[in-house]
């Protein structure tokens, strides 16, 4: 991978002595049909033609092209044949004494990817199609065709794809067949990581959207979508158009910049490494987001806001680019935003914002507690360093900041600021100046100080209400006290609303004040709540305006033990619950406290993205910050709790069915297992609950994780699913398996091996890294610092990271673990940064695990002393 690295400082000097014109790329991909070549280790490759046009500032001067090809037929810069083996390293083809005008023409044989990079080769093994997707972000076009890898070098593309016959071939311009090749519309100027090509027997569904503006002219949009064939029976494009109708139509009313790209095809594809991608006129997903079996409104509601997320980069990233990787946020912290913005003003998911509030920040505030944690703007210098910030500071916290920024400025004068940014930037590139430069005019605030506080630094705040009472029992003083840690001791501006909560005749708990206030400082008091009746629960950041944890007073902490399912309102309720998370994961309330607080209150949960946020929030309290004594006794109460609401639940609704599946995580029991494996075999019955194929997988991993299910068991059911997710869920559920040899194969196959696809990789390490067999993993921890090195060196860098995350001995919570982790930095201080910090970050999940421990610990002595 180190080969394949570009610096910050590489782009900025190829910027500023090229500027591109365009790109014809042809490729030939009718080998991706047939075996490939024998000899292990040999790619089966596809041909590759690409001519560039672009001028240089200086003649004469020394450049380079990007280009990751097992080989080079033939380079020609300027009618001159150029030498591959003099001017292509494997991943660079030198370019000396430049002209003015300059056209390169590389002729190569590229590789086909079974990593999900570059373009993506995988074999149906349902039926043997064979389907083809390219994904690129941040630079893997360069394994593609040849080019200029960095976004500020924007360019129009011209595609042609010669492709098997029975094939459809698809980009981001429009296409047609003639004599043989498939030809695309030129692009628009647009950069290098969102170009895209999608070629299979691909299942094809269309539609289009009609837009009329106020001058009279007329926007129409031939829309597609498409899934393989053997996923079409559970297709469900209508409401996949529905919400792109709905989106666009959001986007056009509030941006004022018609959609840009032509047609707007949305590819369901397999083994994608990310949720989606923002390819403009050709999006891609990951094939997940079309449901097997039944799922909640909430996985509607996460393929709706991912569908509306990428039409936003359409204007915020397509459209307008960063000049480099530091400001990522500038796409995708906005389109975080907006797709949760456009989700409750556009669509049937007007409760999008609980679970923003819920799921989006709780992985923000995990990524901004991380040793790793970095400003919005972030130092990235290289592309590995890219790679890695696609995370939970740039999307997640980004979004929230801007959520504040729009409480701060007003949401018509940042809507403003949008749409001057588009229409001063189009086919451009920025930087943040440049968007607080637009702000900075339609709100009238100065942005500089703002954006030093929320842009620029890191970390995340906490604010505490202080309520001081008269001696009437009413509010003398309600003050909110700002803390941050040590490590990013930054106190931000907050615009808050302060929620003031007691319960009602009827025994619910609701709001009955709020003042908005702006928080500066380590103190603020809240003027305007002065003389209010006395509250049994303050919430100082009530309808969610910013970013930061929240935490209580000793009175509301009480009232939230006793009451939490009684507060009436659901962004309220989740709130807290978030809350009492944040304080879990910070060793200030003791895991078996959460626990208890989930199982009296979680099955009153309405919203259905909540209830599956606390499950899993349950059942990561018990896997890592449960003291290991009381753990034990933890998972009989959890699995319990669990039987009991999945009995209790409406016949058919969607809480049975994330009670059932909760119940299938934490399941260790004899009766639980049992219930399971009646469920399968059909001599046990839960009125309502339809037990499809996806929930046979389900109940069938613990099955094999406690040895109750065995490979005859697991063989069989990959007979009756004999698709490409039922190998996925097959190859999951034997890495599952208690015993040594099936660890030691699992290992081999994922560290010692690069035959696995992406999807088998990430499949094997789910299976292998089960909570119930630390002892039985407990070997693997010297072997993986042993590796991974190696890993990071030889794999690339997708197999690297989900090597280094997934395998990381997080399961051994002790400190020798913890030794063996900072003995391992100590003597790798000059390995890869970005492995280096991926390390780090495991690291400081374990020390926060094991702080955890010892609070609850700590807990459970001082109530046996009482």
């Amino acid at each position: 991978m180190p080969g394949e690295n570009l610096s910050r400082d590489e782009a900025r000097e190829r910027a500023a002595l090229l500027s591109v014109d365009g790109y014809d790329v042809s490729l030939d991909v009718r080998s991706a049909l047939g075996e490939g070549p024998s000899g292990e280790g040999t790619p089966r490759t596809f041909r590759s033609v690409t001519t560039i046009r672009f001028r240089c500032a200086e003649p004469g001067a020394t450049s380079f092209a990007d280009l990751i090809a097992p080989s080079v037929t033939a380079v020609s810069l300027n009618g001159r044949d150029l030498d591959p083996s003099e001017v292509f390293d494997g991943s660079r083809i030198t370019l000396e004494d430049l002209a003015a005008d300059n056209e390169l023409v590389v002729d190569a044989q590229c590789a086909y990817s079974r990593t999900g990079e570059g373009l993506h080769r995988f074999v149906d093994p349902e039926d043997g199609e064979v389907y083809l997707y390219t994904q690129y972000e941040p630079a893997d076009s360069r394994r593609v065709f040849a080019n200029f890898e960095q976004p500020d070098l924007k360019a129009p593309f011209r595609f042609e794809v010669r492709a098997p016959e029975e094939w459809t071939v698809w980009s981001n311009g429009a296409g047609e067949l003639a004599d043989g090749v498939w030809r695309f519309a030129e692009t628009k100027p647009i950069s290098t990581y969102i170009t895209c090509v999608v070629a299979g027997p691909y299942h094809y569904v269309t539609d289009s959207y009609s837009r009329t503006f106020a001058d009279g002219t007329t926007l129409e949009i031939p829309l597609g979508a498409m899934c393989r064939k053997g996923l079409a029976p559970y297709f469900d494009a209508d409401d996949v158009f529905l919400v792109t109708k709905q989106g666009l139509d959001f986007f056009h009313d509030h941006f004022d910049y018609p959609y840009p790209f032509g047609k707007y095809d949305q590819a369901f594809v397999p083994e994608y490494n990310l949720g989606a991608m923002e390819n403009p006129g050709m999006v891609t997903f990951r094939e997940e987001f079309i449901f097997r079996g039944k799922v909640t409104r909430a996985s509607y509601e996460g393929r709706a806001n991912v569908v509306l997320h990428e039409m936003a980069h359409m204007w915020f990233g397509d459209l307008v680019t960063m000049v480099w990787w530091d400001d990522l946020w500038l796409k995708e912290s906005f389109a975080d935003f907006m797709g949760t913005f456009a989700g409750v003003g556009a669509t049937r998911f007007k409760d999008a914002w609980i679970t923003f509030a819920n799921r989006r920040k709780a992985w923000a505030y995990r990524a901004d507690q991380l040793p790793s944690t970095h400003p919005i703007t972030a130092d990235i210098r290289d592309l590995q360093d890219a790679k890695l910030n696609f995370d939970g500071i740039t999307y997640a916290k980004g979004a929230s900041v801007l959520k504040q920024l729009v409480a701060y400025v007003g949401q018509d004068a940042f809507l403003e600021g949008a749409r001057r940014y588009f229409k001063r930037h189009a086919y451009g590139n920025t930087r943040l100046g440049d968007l607080l430069a637009v702000l900075e005019e339609t709100s009238g605030r100065d942005m500089g100080a703002w954006s030093r506080s929320w842009l620029q630094t890191a970390g995340v705040n906490s604010l505490t209400p202080q309520v001081l009472l008269d001696a009437e029992g009413r509010i003398d003083e309600l003050a909110v006290v700002q803390e941050a840690a040590e490590s990013h001791p930054e106190l931000r501006p907050h615009r808050v609303a302060v929620g003031l909560y007691r319960r009602t005749g009827a025994g619910a708990l609701e709001r009955f004040a709020q003042a908005e206030v702006d928080v500066e400082g380590p103190r603020t008091v809240v003027a305007e709540l002065a003389g209010a009746e006395a509250p049994e629960l303050v919430l100082v950041n009530d309808d969610d305006l910013t970013y930061c944890k929240t935490r209580f007073d000793e009175t509301s902490l009480a009232t939230l033990r006793s009451a939490l399912g009684d507060i009436s309102d659901p962004l309220a309720r989740a709130l807290c619950w978030s809350a009492l998370w944040n304080m879990t994961r910070d060793a200030l309330l003791p895991a078996r406290d959460f626990v208890e607080l989930v199982l009296r209150f979680a099955g009153r949960e309405s919203d259905i993205g909540v209830l599956q946020m606390l499950h899993a929030w349950a059942n990561s309290s018990l896997v890592h910050y449960a003291a290991p004594a009381w753990r034990p006794a933890g998972e009989r109460l959890v699995a319990e709790g669990a039987l009991r609401e999945l009995r209790a639940a409406e016949a058919g609704s969607e809480q049975q069915l994330a009670w059932a599946r909760f119940l299938a995580s934490v399941a260790s029991g004899s009766e639980d297992l049992g219930l399971l494996r009646g469920l399968l075999e059909g001599t046990e019955k839960i009125d309502g609950l339809e037990v499809d194929q996806e929930l046979r997988w389900t109940f069938l991993e613990p099955l094999a994780a406690h040895g109750v299910a065995d490979e005859s068991a697991l063989a069989a059911e990959l007979a009756r699913d004999d698709t490409a997710s039922g190998k996925r869920h097959q190859v999951r559920c034997l890495a599952a398996r208690p015993s040594e040899a099936v660890k030691a194969q699992a290992w081999a196959q994922v560290v010692e091996s690069d035959a696995l696809s992406n999807a088998l990789v990430e499949a094997t390490i789910a299976g292998f890294t089960q909570p119930s067999q630390r002892e039985l993993l407990a070997p693997y921890a010297e072997k993986y610092f042993a590796a991974i090195e190696r890993v990071w060196d030889e794999r690339s860098i997708q197999i690297g990271m989900d090597v280094v995350r997934g395998l990381f001995p997080g399961l051994q919570q002790s400190q020798t673990t913890l030794d063996a982790t900072d003995a391992w930095l100590a003597a790798h201080e000059g390995a890869a940064p970005a492995l280096r910090r991926l390390v780090l970050e495991a690291r400081d999940d374990l020390a926060r695990a094991l702080r955890g421990q010892a609070c609850d610990a700590a807990a459970a002595s001082a109530s046996s002393a009482g």
